[in-house]
Order: structure tokens, then sequence, then C-alpha cells
């Protein structure tokens, strides 16, 4: 069933793949219908749990931040001694004084949970909490996402992120972030700020989605002055009559997302300054360029042209160190903030929606880092399935990301095997190159429309009896069930 789009006036043959296996599925119903998520969240869950028993991958280091909080450094006896030496303990320190480094405190509550199991299995539950995580997003999206969204987050899923989803928390910040869209198209506002705050807490980068959801308030409340399509000269005049307009906005949700950002920071800074606030921000400030990322692939360029340059593994990742360092970090990140600038414009001039700005930021944030993560694309996954962007432009350019992620983290990254002495497998630079190539040729498309790329879907959920919020203009109404 099609809502404002018949079948027959979607000319675009992806989207129809996606959209037509979806309806096959949902006409089975029932335990038939569910059985291809069911059985390929099985088969990831089963790939991480064969990892499961390595002392060095994510979970364990989560496992480490969880013990040493609840029982202090010397829980860390309980482990092999591999295992949590990258914390670098010099002293004694007592439960409840040890935070993590690089994550948000309140990350130790989802760090905590698999600790209900002997601590062997650690990881495994781990595993399975992220597999149904999973489970709940597909659920999601069939309830409130477009038809063929649900389909389109599996094969995304599969392509981009298999080896990763159920062995990195990065779901849970994605799914927040998912949730918070949702309750902000359906005009529940309160709620959606305070699953973004939740996001937040979990991993900082989904700050950076908080003023698109200000501008969205504000304009669905029709508290913001805008003029659209007029003339670049009126700019000025245009954004003194907003911003003069300031005593009309809505900032109790505002308020209320910022006051629990501080009390839940707040409470853990009582028992750890350093790495309740500070430690994340010096973190990331201090992280070099990573191998894998845009300025990495610039840095290699360089390198064949004569720059002398030195690989290490370090903050987590592996990481060049070159002359060059200080010149393109700072010029990618003055790309991320004339991005961002344009992104807010084309939100505040009623050109895009609020889950295309999100993607839109998300996008420009991935692109412009100085560190590409694999889990990375576990953020914008679940976005795309919801605004609809799996059509073949899509398809096309997201999918060739995704296989070349895959490939470098399975093939390339598994050939490093001493991480005191790195040398980069053959062929790894010029793959990665490819995909950063590929990843900003799709950021630019999507931030100007090229290749239809901001197209979003008009149709109607796998259940005829739940509707969901429209994602196809920037003010929707309310949509007819």
């Amino acid at each position: 069933m099609l809502h404002k789009k018949t079948m027959h006036e979607i000319d675009d043959k992806a989207e129809l793949f996606y959209v037509n296996i979806q309806q096959k599925l949902s006409g089975r119903g029932g335990l038939v219908g569910a059985i291809p998520i069911l059985v390929i969240t099985l088969l990831m869950f089963i790939g991480a749990a064969a990892q499961s028993f390595w002392p060095e991958t994510d979970p364990a280091r989560y496992q480490c931040y969880a013990l040493t909080f609840w029982l202090g450094s010397n829980a860390t006896h309980l482990l092999p001694s591999i295992q949590c030496s990258f914390l670098n303990l010099s002293g004694t320190q007592s439960a409840f004084h040890m935070l993590p480094r690089e994550y948000p405190p309140l990350t130790l509550l989802p760090f905590s949970l698999p600790l209900l199991v002997p601590l062997a299995y650690y990881q495994v539950a781990f595993a399975f909490f992220m597999s149904l995580i999973i489970l709940f997003v597909y659920w999601l999206l069939l309830r409130y996402g477009p038809q063929g969204g649900a389909i389109a987050f599996l094969i995304f899923l599969v392509i981009g992120a298999c080896a990763l989803a159920p062995m990195r928390y990065d779901l849970l910040p994605a799914v927040c972030t998912l949730l918070s869209l949702i309750m902000a198209q359906q005009k529940r506002w309160r709620i959606a700020y305070v699953i973004l705050a939740i996001a937040v807490l979990l991993k900082i980068y989904p700050i950076l989605l908080f003023p698109a959801f200000f501008i969205a308030e504000q304009q669905s409340n029709e508290r913001f002055y805008v003029q659209k399509n007029s003339a670049l000269s009126s700019l000025p005049s245009q954004l003194y009559r907003t911003l003069m307009g300031c005593v009309r906005w809505r900032w109790l949700n505002c308020l209320l997302f910022f006051a629990l950002l501080v009390a839940v920071t707040g409470f853990f800074a009582l028992l750890d300054v350093h790495n309740a606030v500070i430690s994340q921000f010096s973190y990331f400030l201090q992280r070099p360029i990573q191998v894998e990322s845009m300025g990495g692939s610039f840095l290699w360029l360089a390198h064949l042209g004569g720059l002398h340059w030195r690989i290490v593994y370090d903050f987590g990742s592996i990481n060049m160190y070159t002359s060059l360092n200080g010149l393109v970090s700072p010029l990618l990140t003055l790309v991320f903030a004339l991005s961002v600038a344009y992104i807010f414009w084309l939100q505040w001039q009623l050109r895009i929606t609020l889950p295309q700005t999100v993607i839109a930021l998300t996008l420009a944030f991935i692109t412009t880092g100085k560190v590409f993560s694999p889990q990375y694309l576990i953020w914008l996954i679940p976005l795309l399935a919801y605004a609809g962007a799996f059509n073949k432009p899509w398809t096309i350019l997201w999918g060739s990301v995704s296989l070349l992620t895959t490939l470098i983290y399975v093939v390339f990254y598994s050939q490093i095997l001493d991480s005191a002495h790195i040398h980069m497998p053959v062929g790894f630079f010029e793959v990665a190159a490819i995909r950063n190539v590929l990843l900003t040729i799709l950021t630019l498309a999507y931030l100007f429309n090229w290749f239809r790329t901001r197209e979003e879907q008009i149709i109607a959920p796998v259940n005829p009896t739940i509707a969901p919020p429209s994602v196809s203009v920037p003010l929707p109404p309310p949509m007819e069930k």
C-alpha cells in the first residue's frame, strides 16, 4: 500500500527493489516474514561471538572500563594481563573513580550490563545485547520508516558493518538519534530532546545535531522569520529579523537538553572530573590524522612525492605523523565548518527537512574528520533507511563506500599483526583513497542535491494502520490514516 505515491510512479529500480522485498515479507506475516532479519542477525552474532575470547577487541576494552569502575584498578587481575594494558595504570585506584578516557561516562551503563554474566562470556553477552538493538532498529523502521526502509537498513548493515555492528556500542547512539528524529517528526519535542541528550551522553558527535533540532522546533511552531527563495543580498536583514525574534522562540526543551547533559556529566565529575569532562575533548584534539581518513589520503599522496612520515598505533587507531599534519587538519576543520554553516542555512531557508539536515551533518563530520573508523557507517545507516535514501544513486555510491570499508577492515587490517611495528599492507592506501573520493562525491551530491540524492520517499509503512510522520516536506502536516 502506497501513500501519495503509487507503485507505477516509483521510477527508480533500486527503490522498487527494496519496496518489493519488504512487501513480499510483510505479506507473509508473523515469524515467516521476520526470518531474514533473524537469520542475518544470528549470523552477525555468531561472527562476533567467534571473536569474543580475544583479549584486544573493543568489547574487551569495554569490560576493562566497567570492571575498574565498579571494583577499582585491582579488578584488572581478574582478566588476562594484556587485556587492560592500555589503561597504563601507575597506581591503585579505588572503585567508582575510574572512568573511560575516550568515551562519555554514561557509557558505563551499557558497558556494565554484560557483567551480569560470568566474566569469560562478557563479550558474547555484549554481542547478544547489540544484536537485540539491531532487531529493535529494524522494528522501528518497519513501524515508522518508509516502505522498503527496513530492508534497506538490513542490506546496508550487511554490506558496510556486518563485521562491526555487534562488536561496537555505536548502535546505541545511532538508535537514540533515530528515536529522537522520529519523536521530532511527530512534534513530541520534549521526548526528542531527552533522547538526543542521551545520545550525546553516549557519544559526543550527536551534539552537532542539536542546532538542527532547535531550528526545526522553532519552524514547526512558526517562531522563525523566513523568506524563502530570496536574493542573497537580503540575507543579513533576514538573519537580523530572525535573531530579533528570539524572545518568541521556545527555549524550555533546549534548557532541558542542556540540564540533562550538565546533571549527568556533573554527577560523574564528582567522581573523576578529568575523565568525566576533560579527557574526552583532549583525547579528540590530540589525536593525529588516522590512516583511513581523507586527511590520511592527502598525506599518502604527499608521501608519494617524498614527504617523510611515521605510522604509529596510538589513541586506539593507526595514525600518521608528518610535517603537514598541522596544515591538513586545520584545512579539513575549515571545510567542515563551512559545510555546517551551509547545511544550517539550507535548513533555515526550508530547503531541506530535519532528517536531511541530520544526514548532511553526519556525512560532513565523517568525511572531513581526521579519523575515519569503520563503525562510523553505523551512525548513518538507520538514518538513511528512515529518510528513504536508498534510490539508485544511494545504492551505487553508498554501497561502494560500504563494500570498500568492509574490504579495508576485513582484508587489510587482518594483515597487521604487530601493533608495535606497523607495516601497512600493499594496496591499503589506494583502496582507502578510492573510498574517500566516493564518500566525498556522495557528501557533495547530498549537499547540492546531485543525482537526486536528497529525494525522499513518500511511502506508507508496512503496517497501514500505523501512520508515521511524513518526511517529504520541511513542515509535514499530520498524516491521514
